[in-house]
């Protein structure tokens, strides 16, 4: 598909970390011309100088972001979408991908405004003034809650209620059904990842976004989860990838997919283990590694500082068991809608897992935790 023929494309999201690396794939390519970014800043000029900004940790060539123009650019916020859906720029907008959305596991005071308030009034208001075509709503495959089967079809319905582990995926299942059920008109194509762990070439350099988890693990050499339980990761350069095909094919097979690694992909413990450990330059653990219960990491606050550096040992163990309860689900998501639209599978995350833990040696667990309870 020429740009032309996918017309004019919004991404909102673009200063984040997927929706970033949506931005550091399409900068200088075909479809850049006619794509448009929703930024939170007062004006076209402090948004583009944003973007700039959020597209070095994807070492977006110097070339490159000089591509960024303040014609590129809509000032707005999802939390006032009749000010953003203003701009006339949004209204030849045939195509959106929104990756925008507070992406904390902590109880954030603006989960709820963003992801489920702004994000439906923004799209009733967008539906409103452009002539939309798709609608690409980034949500979460754990949306389905811990309670769904061990690999999880793309045709399954998690019967309500659905139990959440954190706030974050509850509104990402009430703003899919909000959107589905109250704008019918909506061309809602729904797109779930999986965990969104490192950049294939870039490691955590863009965001240590979870990796920590795997860190902490390693070093404590105990956590929740058994050496052969299996983790489905995907690296956010692919996804990015997959999220640009879903929002510019002139046609999709489905209204919904999984962007996952799957049964077939997921990556074991046991695995990440070695791949860590060599992009470490140290010996796995392995045979010293022992599962434990999400219990036990509350009496191991003392060992915390030596194993793990400087950090609050009360603040740490909350995390890890919130992190730990994840970790032991040993689920996976099918992607069959993926392969239909054409799309390359993702990598295991064994395979690039080296290149996250060589990247992540520079900062403390504690300074890296930070990106996930913001």
């Amino acid at each position: 598909m020429t740009a032309d023929a996918a017309g004019d494309v919004l991404v909102t999201g673009a200063t984040g970390f997927l929706g970033g690396a949506v931005a550091a794939e399409l900068v200088g390519g075909p479809h850049w011309a006619r794509t448009r970014l929703l930024v939170r800043a007062p004006d076209r000029a402090s948004g583009r100088d944003r973007v700039r900004e959020a597209l070095r940790r994807f070492a977006v060539a110097p070339a490159l972001l000089e591509a960024v123009g303040e014609e590129n650019i809509v000032p707005g916020d999802l939390r006032d979408a009749a000010a953003a859906c203003a701009d006339p720029a949004l209204r030849q907008v045939r195509r959106v991908l929104n990756c925008a959305a507070v992406a904390s596991f902590a109880d954030h005071p603006q989960l709820w405004p963003v992801n489920v308030e702004g994000t439906f009034a923004f799209a009733r208001r967008l539906l409103e003034v452009a002539p939309l075509e798709r609608f690409v709503q980034v949500g979460t495959a754990m949306c389905v809650g811990p309670d769904a089967p061990g690999a999880v079809p793309e045709a399954w319905a998690a019967p309500a209620p659905v139990r959440h582990l954190v706030p974050y995926t509850r509104t990402k299942e009430v703003i899919e059904a909000r959107l589905r059920d109250e704008l019918p008109a909506l061309p809602l194509v729904v797109a779930r990842p999986t965990i969104v762990v490192g950049h294939t070439r870039l490691g955590v350099a863009p965001s240590p976004s979870i990796y920590w988890v795997f860190r902490a693990a390693q070093l404590l050499e105990r956590f929740t989860c058994a050496l052969s339980d299996r983790i489905d990761v995907v690296p956010v350069d692919w996804v990015a990838r997959a999220l640009i095909a879903l929002t510019t094919k002139p046609a999709l097979a489905h209204r919904f997919y999984h962007l996952s690694a799957g049964p077939a992909r997921a990556s074991t413990f046991a695995e990440l283990d070695v791949a860590m450990a060599r992009g470490r330059g140290v010996a796995p653990v392995d045979g010293r590694y022992r599962q434990i219960p999400a219990a036990e990491l509350d009496t191991m606050r003392g060992e915390f500082r030596e194993r793990l550096g400087p950090c609050n040992p009360r603040i740490m163990a909350r995390a890890l068991k919130l992190y730990g309860a994840f970790a032991s689900l040993d689920m996976t998501f099918h992607s069959e809608h993926l392969a239909d639209e054409g799309i390359d599978p993702p990598p295991p995350f064994a395979a690039y897992a080296g290149v996250c833990a060589a990247s992540a040696e520079s900062a403390t667990i504690a300074e890296q935790m930070v990106a996930d309870f913001k």
